[in-house]
């Protein structure tokens, strides 16, 4: 089905939306960048079978359950963090041996999608001997995408290609040995679980809910405008221990940020920065 469009009644159409989703379900993307919202709602219009974008605000307000296969599209990351074997070698090499001079410590990943990530970062903390140590809290702003992370199962073929990535990063053992496949699906094993944390949590509306010795917050913010950006980097500068560990995006950086001055370059490659000062 074609997506109706009308340069100025779609622009239109967008803005009621936000409005909608804000006053509703207090969701802001004010701050996102409006071709981003664009393209992602018209895709998902198209994809959904609706015409115009007018449809997607009668399901949304009506149907509760389309609010979380809408933020599935509108929130997406550009690229997860586990498809870069090179960030989980410095993860491995460089990272957990920082962490390890404390006796307990938390990590946070902020926008963990459908969990993924979360677990990979389970099986190599368990390689290190560190994973009864640590509390790991994997947030997401899609309900949907914490109830596929907590439910651990995936295609095969994805968790295949994700064993070769590991191996890569530096893997002792085989991604296979974390999980069982069950009805041609990959069951990630409860065991690994235990130190997980899986809760919904925006980013871009939400405070500051515990104390972080790492945070990896990988392409969340790469079609923020500066506003929310900077906003984000508060909420993770607060959210962050002293000497704490800040990993961004390859196309993020502190060095947008007004907080810049209380950061050094941990691995400037990975765009990994540490915490030295508090600020106001």
């Amino acid at each position: 089905m074609n997506v109706r469009i009308v340069d100025d009644v779609t622009d239109l159409e967008v803005k009621l939306l936000m409005t909608c989703l804000y006053e509703r379900y207090g969701l802001d993307f004010s701050q996102y960048s409006s071709e981003l919202l664009r393209r992602r709602l018209l895709l998902f219009a198209e994809n959904n079978g609706l015409r115009s974008i007018s449809l997607i605000q009668d399901r949304v307000l009506h149907e509760p359950e389309w609010l979380d296969k809408l933020l599935c599209i509108i929130t997406v990351s550009a690229t997860p963090m586990f498809r870069a074997p090179s960030f989980f070698h410095c993860l491995r090499e460089k990272v957990i041996p920082a962490l390890k001079t404390d006796p307990y410590f938390r990590i946070w990943i902020a926008g963990c999608s459908g969990g993924e990530e979360a677990y990979l970062l389970a099986v190599l903390l368990e390689d290190e001997g560190v994973y009864d140590r640590c509390r790991v809290y994997a947030t997401d702003v899609s309900e949907e995408s914490i109830n596929i992370a907590k439910r651990g199962v995936y295609a095969p073929v994805t968790m295949s290609e994700y064993g070769s990535i590991y191996a890569e990063s530096g893997g002792s053992k085989r991604l296979s040995e974390h999980y069982s496949l069950v009805n041609n699906e990959a069951v990630m094993h409860p065991n690994l679980r235990r130190n997980i944390v899986f809760a919904r949590h925006n980013i871009a509306t939400d405070s500051s809910f515990n104390d972080f010795s790492l945070i990896l917050c990988r392409n969340s913010m790469v079609h923020f405008q500066k506003p929310l950006r900077d906003r984000v980097f508060s909420l993770l500068h607060e959210s962050l221990t002293f000497y704490g560990l800040l990993a961004v995006g390859n196309k993020e950086s502190i060095r947008i940020s007004p907080l810049e001055k209380y950061y050094q370059e941990f691995d400037p490659e990975h765009r990994i920065y540490r915490k030295m000062g508090q600020g106001s």
